[in-house]
């Protein structure tokens, strides 16, 4: 589909790049091309050191005894993965990572989450990375050789607006990993925003917001300063994360949350003073 200013949105790379598929004949370093791209994808942009790698499944890979959904399988249950994105993560962090690295996309909705939930508790690990990679919905999307790829922004992989925003809250860019470059690291990021169906705001990935972590209770934490609209017409949405003032407060109120404030224009600049006084620091200023 065609997708306007997608660059701001930071999926130009993924709109502009056809997706990767093995054919019959490929050079060795075509094969090479194709292992990177899985690396990249099923890893979460991650570097990968050399020592990592998984020799035996690449060999396998060139020689023909691997397809490329085989190899993603690989990739996917190997220790490499596990210990990035499973034993070191909460649980629905785990499971929305495995969304993004296999199927391109975020989960549908709580429940979607909860049955891959189950499969963890009752079959364990290796099944659950099974239930993604021999889902119809991978076979019919990627099939046996392709690369799989980010589409959570496309119409055809989204059945909600709320599943769409949800798209940008695990992928900011294509120079951002999945754990780092983000304020949640290996804390869920979408199970609050699934439990109550919420769509979010999308900040540019190159704004000074795109690492903004929306708290769990973040309708809770969002203080309205003025009237709705202000007398010049604006109301600014702020978003403060925190951190341990060096100077001014020893201890931020911000220190342990994020906080975000609904404010008129005239008050910016005032709040603005308010918000570093406290020891917090604003991630992201947008129009509401």
């Amino acid at each position: 589909m065609a997708f306007g200013p997608a660059s701001r949105l930071g999926v130009s790379l993924f709109d502009e790049t056809p997706p990767i598929e093995w054919v019959s004949g490929l050079s060795q370093e075509d094969s090479e091309t194709i292992i990177r791209a899985v690396y990249r994808q099923v890893l979460g942009n991650a570097y990968v050191m050399e020592s990592e790698r998984l020799t035996v499944a690449e060999s396998q890979f060139k020689s023909g005894n691997l397809s490329v959904r085989e190899f993603v399988r690989a990739v996917a249950k190997s220790d490499l993965y596990c210990s990035r994105f499973f034993t070191s993560c909460a649980r629905y962090r785990a499971i929305e990572l495995n969304f993004r690295h296999l199927l391109g996309r975020p989960p549908l909705d709580l429940e979607e989450m909860r049955g891959h939930s189950t499969i963890l508790d009752t079959q364990g690990f290796a099944a659950d990375i099974d239930s993604y990679i021999d889902s119809d919905e991978y076979q019919n999307t990627f099939g046996e050789n392709n690369v799989p790829y980010i589409r959570g922004y496309k119409t055809e992989a989204c059945t909600s607006m709320v599943q769409f925003t949800h798209t940008f809250e695990l992928v900011r860019g294509a120079s951002s990993s999945s754990l780092k470059g983000d304020l949640s690291g290996n804390r869920p990021k979408l199970n609050s925003l699934v439990i109550n169906p919420t769509a979010t705001a999308i900040i540019p990935s190159s704004g000074a917001g795109s690492t903004f972590r929306t708290p769990a209770d973040a309708p809770a934490r969002r203080t309205p300063l003025g009237t709705s609209v202000s007398s010049m017409g604006n109301v600014y949405r702020i978003e403060v994360t925190g951190y341990r003032a060096k100077t001014v407060n020893k201890v931020s109120q911000f220190r342990r949350s994020n906080k975000v404030y609904l404010v008129p224009i005239e008050q910016l600049s005032a709040q603005f003073r308010r918000i570093h006084a406290q020891g917090g620091v604003i991630s992201s200023v947008t129009v509401v």
